[in-house]
């Protein structure tokens, strides 16, 4: 009996020493690795970030906005369109006639406090080069209407403006007014729009539209024989494309 006791104990005591013996030899090896590890971190530096991760290299970067004073500078991709209404004859329903135009330029300066400087503002559609689905329309809107001969261009001179954030943020609507030059006629416009600022802070693209009647500017309602009749308003609107410089 005291023999069979004996060799219990021993048995016990042998897995308690086999244990504390395993034990110290995981706590040495992760010892170990950790030194080697932290050795092969001195060595090689840091493991690079992921492509991608939020602050790493692939990461997208984003330019902080841009405060006042910059200039917008009207860039390729920008055109501006007229749209009137008119009922043609033998046709039941009223269509949409609509000119287009990318002959733009110009360019708008804004104050540090954000006020346009309009002696430095200005912009101008060459209405010569309008051109709709009809050139019999273009030829008689030409020559009989906007006497472009005479008078080539339109002319923008944009004085204050509602909405425009400081510094830009991503998008934003906005109100623009000035003064308009068609026919040799100057009226007040304005134009009522949206803009999309890109994440470099360095292009603005948007569109505008304004409206107004024949009689502002001196223009004569457009008479052929195939139109029974024309609205009297005038619809334009611009699809812009800006630099910011």
């Amino acid at each position: 009996m005291n023999r069979t006791r004996i060799s219990r104990k021993s048995g016990f005591a042998w897995l308690a020493a086999m244990g504390a013996c395993a034990t110290l030899l995981v706590g040495a090896f992760i010892v170990w690795s950790a030194a080697q590890a932290q050795d092969g971190m001195l060595r090689e530096g840091p493991a690079p970030r992921q492509m991608g991760a939020p602050g790493g290299s692939g990461a997208r970067k984003t330019a902080p906005p841009k405060p006042f004073p910059f200039t917008l500078t009207i860039e390729d991709g920008t055109s501006v369109s007229y749209r009137v209404r008119e009922q043609l004859v033998g046709i039941d329903f009223p269509d949409d006639a609509v000119g287009r135009s990318t002959a733009v330029t110009g360019t708008i300066v804004f104050n540090r406090d954000g006020s346009i400087d309009s002696s430095r503002s200005k912009l101008t559609f060459d209405l010569r080069t309008l051109k709709s689905d009809q050139p019999m329309r273009d030829g008689f809107i030409q020559k009989r209407t906007l006497q472009t001969e005479r008078y080539p261009t339109a002319v923008f001179v944009p004085k204050t403006i509602e909405g425009m954030p400081d510094p830009l943020k991503r998008q934003f609507g906005f109100r623009l007014t000035g003064d308009m030059t068609i026919h040799g006629v100057t009226a007040p416009v304005s134009w009522q729009g949206y803009a999309t600022v890109d994440n470099n802070s360095t292009l603005v693209a948007g569109r505008a539209s304004t409206e107004f009647k024949f009689e502002t500017f001196g223009l004569a309602v457009p008479k052929l024989a195939r139109l029974l009749s024309v609205n009297d308003n005038i619809a334009l609107e611009v699809e812009f494309r800006c630099k910011v410089n």
